[in-house]
């Protein structure tokens, strides 16, 4: 068996070394563009060059370094029958629910005034937090959405959730398809975006589902940044709809630095940290998945190539 690691890593041997301790009957090769073709069984690749596809025809699947697919699958390179397999929580779940949470306690405990009361020496009690006045509505229920949707409902927020199919989930009132989207916004006040980028979630947070959602409005995108239509966000925020905005993805990284987001007192922008792959965990999964795909057994996290994800 041979294994091939095209991550771009300049320090592959981090990831090569142990994937040949956890799979020591495999050969394991970094992508050299010039060097041999190496004719490998199974790639580990996170944007790789178009050049991989051209010359290692008899590759049985690929695995995604990180749970979000759409820049490879946009390749048109990728071979159309290809099994594609993307990563699979590896901790960033558990990273992604404690991101959320915390940028949601910034705004419904109010810290940020807080701070400024600690820079001018004021001592001022502000009223206790209503969770009801902060209803969360997740969108996108995958492994992530679930996991920050069990973790805010776990402390007493309110907490929807809108995926495109029926989810049943404890603590949470689930709303599915295109017809209940209207539902869900109305009675979400933080908008949390966590789901995949395809051609039906690309730019589906616009200035009209923006506006439906409750007065004094949060958006947390920790999705795809695509989703998102930025200047859509801004007149949101300008207008008052939408009060603030936590923005860990965007359409554009690293993110300009004449972009409005940066100095726009209502945003607060983080560099696409809101969840990292855990090296160890993700070697650990696809090193795991790469013995059963080759054994014959079946995997999870395959990409179904018509839903894109």
């Amino acid at each position: 068996m041979k294994v091939l690691f095209a991550a771009g890593d300049p320090k592959p041997e981090r990831w090569t070394k142990p994937i040949k301790t956890l799979l020591p009957e495999a050969d394991v090769y970094v992508w050299d563009p010039n060097g041999p073709v190496v004719d490998a069984d199974y790639a580990i690749v996170w944007q790789p060059p178009t050049a991989l596809f051209e010359r290692e025809k008899n590759l049985k699947a690929i695995f995604n370094l990180g749970a979000g697919v759409d820049g490879l699958m946009a390749l048109p390179v990728l071979p159309p029958t290809l099994t594609v397999v993307r990563l699979e929580d590896a901790g960033m779940s558990a990273q992604m629910a404690e991101y959320v949470l915390h940028q949601l306690v910034e705004a419904s405990r109010d810290m940020e005034a807080y701070r400024e009361q600690q820079r001018q020496g004021t001592w001022k009690i502000h009223r206790p937090i209503r969770r009801n006045d902060w209803p969360v509505g997740i969108m996108g229920l995958g492994q992530i959405g679930q996991r920050v949707a069990s973790t805010l409902a776990a402390l007493d927020y309110p907490v929807n959730a809108w995926a495109r199919g029926k989810h049943d989930l404890d603590g949470v009132h689930t709303y599915a398809g295109t017809g209940e989207l209207g539902p869900f916004l109305s009675t979400t006040r933080v908008l949390v975006n966590t789901l995949p980028l395809t051609e039906a979630t690309r730019d589906l947070i616009d200035y009209p589902l923006l506006s439906q959602l409750l007065p004094d409005a949060v958006v947390i995108n920790v999705g795809r940044g695509e989703s998102l239509v930025e200047e859509d966000l801004l007149r949101a925020l300008d207008e008052g709809q939408v009060a603030r905005a936590s923005l860990d993805v965007f359409r554009e990284e690293p993110l300009p630095a004449d972009h409005p987001f940066w100095r726009h007192r209502g945003v607060t922008v983080t560099p696409h940290i809101s969840a990292r792959t855990l090296r160890e965990s993700t070697i650990e999964q696809i090193t795991g998945k790469i013995r059963a795909h080759a054994a014959g057994r079946p995997i999870s996290g395959v990409v179904d190539r018509a839903r894109g994800y």
